[in-house]
């Protein structure tokens, strides 16, 4: 079975005003830095309740009653409070998220580790990574209905680029960079390079206005073009593009999809503080989150998983 787990995702895109850029998710990795969902408040607080839970706490919440979320989020709060002194400031909120983030991370590393280490001796190799992701395509490729070498060729630039030692062996920290490495400075330019390749259609080594749409939105037969995309032009030409040359080269590109002067966990924070304090004072109080604990956590029924019900925590 073939498992291209490192396939790209989708830009998820959000409208915003023309003031500033419009606030994004990475394109890296199936696991954007807070949440794969779009920010749009208006239609619900999905992503807010993945941003402040992690994604797979999120889902768990989504089961419970109204009055079993508060409880848990009250628990929830009291651990936030670092200094105990009864509030929750921006600050403890932007390390709570940080945390969360960090816990998705590590669990997605730990779960594909015990995947690929088939000898269990702590390394991932790249033959193992590449036998068990393509293992039937490389048994017999004339089989398959699609050619995986290029995939395959990728994953490989991108492993090479994790192992810090060049010995093709990764140990964990290793297998994070090659898993995420939008959260690994010396992988930069790794992310640049796949990110203009997915998007650059015309293979000039630049991303012209154009294909920066056409990544985003392809139109079906007649379907009118949605207002964001005017406004992602907008952005294109005011923000992406800071040369004005018409198109984004690499130092461009990096800029826009690994911002250094954006931090979506301070964002999220901001947001989830100017939402729910009530008195502007500057920081919550308990009986502020719990009053707005639908933004924070949510409560609508579903059918996922059980992954949240550890009654160890709660």
């Amino acid at each position: 079975m073939i498992r291209p787990a490192l396939a790209l995702a989708v830009l998820c895109i959000v409208s915003g005003g023309s003031s500033k850029p419009t606030e994004r998710k990475t394109r890296v990795q199936e696991d954007p830095p807070l949440s794969q969902l779009q920010h749009d408040d208006d239609t619900n607080f999905e992503y807010d309740h993945e941003a402040f839970l992690g994604q797979d706490d999120a889902k768990a919440f989504e089961q419970l009653a109204p009055e079993e979320s508060k409880r848990r989020l009250s628990i929830i709060v009291d651990k936030m409070d670092g200094d105990g002194d009864g509030w929750v400031s921006e600050a403890e909120i932007t390390a709570w998220i940080r945390r969360a983030q960090k816990k998705h991370v590590s669990d997605s590393v730990e779960r594909q580790w015990a995947d690929f280490d088939l000898d269990q001796d702590g390394r991932v190799t790249w033959a193992e990574y590449r036998n068990v992701t393509y293992g039937s395509y490389l048994d017999d490729p004339a089989d398959s209905e699609y050619n995986y070498t290029q995939m395959m060729t990728r994953d490989e630039r991108r492993f090479r680029a994790a192992d810090a030692d060049r010995d093709l062996i990764a140990d964990k920290q290793e297998f994070a960079a090659f898993l995420h490495p939008e959260d690994h400075e010396h992988m930069r330019d790794i992310v640049v390079q796949e990110t203009m390749e997915d998007i650059d259609k015309n293979g000039d080594g630049f991303i012209d206005l154009q294909e920066y749409i056409g990544d985003m939105f392809q139109p079906e037969d007649g379907e009118e073009e949605p207002e964001w995309v005017a406004t992602e032009r907008q952005q294109f030409a005011e923000f992406r593009d800071k040369n004005g040359d018409g198109k984004m080269d690499k130092e461009e590109t990096l800029d826009w999809i690994l911002p250094s002067d954006y931090d979506h966990a301070e964002a999220e924070s901001k947001h989830l503080l100017f939402e729910s304090d009530t008195d502007k004072d500057g920081k919550l109080s308990k009986q502020e989150i719990l009053d707005k604990y639908d933004l924070f956590v949510g409560s609508q029924v579903t059918d996922f998983g059980e992954a949240l019900l550890r009654h160890d925590e709660f």
